[in-house]
């Protein structure tokens, strides 16, 4: 860092959630310089850089990742390059934040949690929004024994992005940029993971509804271009708590929406948590004990809510030399191996054992 102590962040990747979220975030932190940019084109690099007031532009990530002047890389392209300069970065001594999904696979993922683990800087994947505002106090209220025995975890993700077969198609449906990440399976089960632990074993079943849809490069075309993500797919995975965990994604589920919930039953008492951030009645805890008639809101504190404040606590870590502010690239590592374990089911038409690779140590 500089003898004035500011952390300098260059950005690889400016795009839309670096424009709405990330920049604005950083931005009103004090003792944080946006160094540098490096964008897909020298044209779009010069145009990030004019709109967030950054004085250096980088011809390549390479050149970014090795300056003197960069103490952080944050990464905000698409996930066919987030290991790739997440592992050079690390290398070069820098702290790294990775836009989620992770990385393109399993292997991938390990690879970058290998190369985190071996440097000792600080490392994060972006933090999923859904679950967000109860967080904390869902957590509390499980540590407290509210739920007794985990009988069932219910996730429902549905959503109507694709349902119309005229929208082109989009990145993330394309395998070679998006790998085997599919809508958000990988963000649900994270945030399963941190309140409930991991999953021993898993069963999947998905399906591409809608095969083909027009190139990405216009709106209405002759030509068609071919969709390799699920539209929807089903999970049934046994977990390391003894509970079944069932979840339900679907990206062509017209009005599906409001019924988006993660749902812990127990023998002690149910929590119903409403996903989402904009939606009506989103981050809304539901919650009863067995010996009550029905369920009842569950305020949430203001000290206990949570907002967006990824970019804060990225910082916060890097000055408090924490490697693993959550979600770390071990959180990562874990939701990419579900995700995974998702897609070898599916194909090959059987369940799936976890951990994939039992020399891991987690």
């Amino acid at each position: 860092m500089p003898s004035n102590g500011a952390l300098r962040i260059g950005f690889i990747g400016a795009g839309g959630i670096v424009r709405q979220r990330h920049y604005p975030g950083l931005k009103a932190l004090a003792g944080v310089e946006l160094a540098g940019v490096v964008n897909s084109s020298p044209e779009s690099t010069s145009r990030a850089a004019q709109e967030y007031g950054i004085a250096r532009q980088f011809k390549t990530p390479d050149e970014l990742i090795q300056s003197d002047d960069i103490d952080a890389v944050w990464i905000g392209t698409q996930p066919y390059l987030h290991s790739k300069l997440s592992i050079a970065a690390l290398e070069a001594g820098k702290h790294v934040f990775c836009q989620a999904r992770m990385a393109m696979d399993f292997e991938d993922a390990k690879r970058m949690h290998a190369a985190w683990k071996k440097s000792g800087k600080t490392g994060t994947i972006c933090a999923p929004p859904h679950y967000m505002r109860g967080d904390r106090v869902i957590r509390r209220m499980i540590k407290q024994g509210f739920l007794g025995q985990l009988y069932n975890v219910n996730i429902r993700s549905y959503a109507d992005t694709y349902h119309n077969p005229k929208v082109p198609v989009h990145w993330r449906q394309i395998g070679k940029i998006s790998g085997i990440n599919t809508q958000d399976v990988g963000m649900m089960v994270e945030v399963i993971h941190r309140w409930l632990g991991y999953t021993k074993r898993v069963t999947a079943q998905a399906l591409t509804l809608i095969p083909q849809r027009p190139p990405a490069e216009v709106n209405q075309g002759t030509g068609s271009t071919k969709v390799e993500r699920p539209d929807t797919v089903t999970v049934a995975a046994e977990m390391e708590n003894g509970a079944l965990l069932s979840g339900l994604w679907s990206a062509v589920a017209k009005f599906g929406a409001e019924g988006n919930a993660i749902e812990l039953y127990g023998s002690e008492g149910t929590i119903r948590y409403q996903l989402g951030m904009d939606a009506p009645g989103s981050g809304k805890i539901m919650a009863g004990k067995a010996t009550d008639s029905a369920l009842k809101e569950v305020s949430i504190p203001d000290e206990e809510a949570r907002s967006w404040t990824v970019e804060r606590d990225f910082v916060e870590a890097v000055r408090q030399g924490k490697p693993d502010p959550e979600p770390s690239f071990l959180d990562g590592l874990k939701y990419m191996e579900f995700t995974e374990a998702v897609f070898r089911s599916a194909k090959e038409g059987r369940a799936i054992d976890l951990p994939l690779d039992p020399s891991l140590k987690v």
